[in-house]
């Protein structure tokens, strides 16, 4: 046979093959398509679970395959916009969260804000289990009893972490300062979180107020208006109200704090695409004779102090003194999905009290102090006791 009518025959074969693994493929398609729903009766999203629930090699779980579908959903809207706040929760995260914020769990003691690497501690209480361990404010925790943290909203994350008083749970925490990761035990308690904690200090002989907000829970504002009322009458001077490492809470606990010291006017505007625009103004009824006022702030300064930090500094009501704040800017809801699950989802953004969006950007102090070594003592709060005792001393 020459070599041209063995190439020819050759390229025949060929054709054959082919045209008979064609085929075989055209047989395996006929069947899967005839499983199919009909077109139109299904979302894609629907069909394509479907697709995988019929005909991936190995069998699949439905609820898997939803929990990730919503999640996906989830993850890339907030990846286009730039939003860290929005997550879903399955029903078994879903379930763990209602529990932990029932009051029946106890926690650790601390406060946290989220990072994409877990939740960054803001606070550690006196006397704390977080304490006992030796965590401390800047720790980043990283894993609860094994798992990742990585993703994981700080709701979920902190439910996580919650639990029956008396039973234990494992941490993976990176040290802030050395950055050296660790697992230790601690042991759930009860504790006591108080709203609102002050004493008088002293500068160049005058009595000044100090007062530390916790966190913006229902009826902080009351709890706050009486600690000043007792320091004023104990002849403080001034005041210096320390909002570090507070993480936010009721906005209608924002606006009724900034209203202790603001007489009228707007505190914050919310807005959302599904959401009716509204101005929240100060409630009137402000404390009289509380002199200069010094408000800090740091890094963990989050979503309702930032309300407040930012209506006092507008108004010159108030000198910011610290680190920039976080710039949370938006809000949440979570919304429970009938089918179980929900979605903890940003649905609107916040205004500060001149109209400023504050999202990625946050507030930035009058004066910026740092405090690199907490262990040489507190130098943010000795630039607000400097700050209002040379407002003292100039009047």
């Amino acid at each position: 046979m020459s070599s041209d009518r063995r190439r020819l025959w050759t390229f025949a074969l060929g054709l054959i093959a082919g045209a008979a693994v064609a085929v075989a493929l055209l047989a395996l398609v006929g069947p899967i398509q005839d499983l199919l729903p009909e077109a139109g009766t299904q979302s894609r999203s629907d069909e394509a679970q479907q697709i995988i629930e019929d005909s991936y090699f190995r069998p699949t779980d439905a609820e898997l395959l939803e929990n990730a579908s919503i999640n996906g959903m989830v993850e890339r809207i907030s990846k286009k916009n730039d939003d860290k706040f929005s997550h879903y929760f399955d029903p078994a995260t879903y379930k763990r969260f209602q529990a932990s914020s029932s009051g029946e769990f106890s926690g650790i003691g601390v406060t946290v804000t989220e990072t994409k690497r877990g939740l960054r501690v803001a606070q550690v209480f006196a006397g704390a289990p977080a304490e006992d361990a030796e965590i401390g404010v800047g720790d980043l925790i990283v894993g609860v009893d094994g798992k990742s943290l990585a993703g994981v909203s700080a709701d979920a994350a902190a439910s996580r972490i919650k639990g029956p008083p008396g039973t234990s749970v494992e941490l993976t925490v990176i040290d802030g300062d050395t950055g050296k990761r660790r697992r230790v035990e601690v042991e759930r308690a009860n504790v006591k979180v108080p709203a609102v904690t002050g004493r008088i200090e002293r500068v160049d002989g005058r009595k000044v107020a100090y007062v530390r907000l916790a966190g913006f829970t229902r009826g902080a504002h009351g709890e706050l208006r009486d600690e000043i009322e007792k320091l004023d009458r104990r002849g403080a001077d001034a005041l210096v109200f320390d909002l570090r490492g507070n993480g936010g809470g009721l906005v209608d606990e924002a606006v009724l704090v900034t209203s202790i010291f603001q007489a009228d006017g707007p505190v914050v505007t919310i807005e959302g695409r599904a959401r009716d625009k509204k101005t929240f103004d100060a409630a009137g009824d402000p404390l009289e004779g509380i002199g200069p006022i010094a408000v800090l702030v740091d890094g963990n300064t989050a979503s309702a102090s930032e309300i407040v930090t930012a209506a006092l500094k507008e108004n010159d009501l108030a000198t910011v003194i610290g680190t920039r704040t976080y710039g949370k800017g938006v809000f949440q809801e979570v919304i429970p999905l009938e089918a179980g699950g929900a979605l903890d989802l940003t649905v609107g953004e916040y205004l500060t009290a001149d109209g400023t969006s504050i999202l990625g950007r946050g507030v930035t102090p009058d004066e910026r102090v740092e405090d690199k070594d907490p262990s040489d003592g507190d130098a943010v709060l000795d630039a607000g006791l400097d700050r209002v005792g040379a407002e003292l001393q100039a009047k």
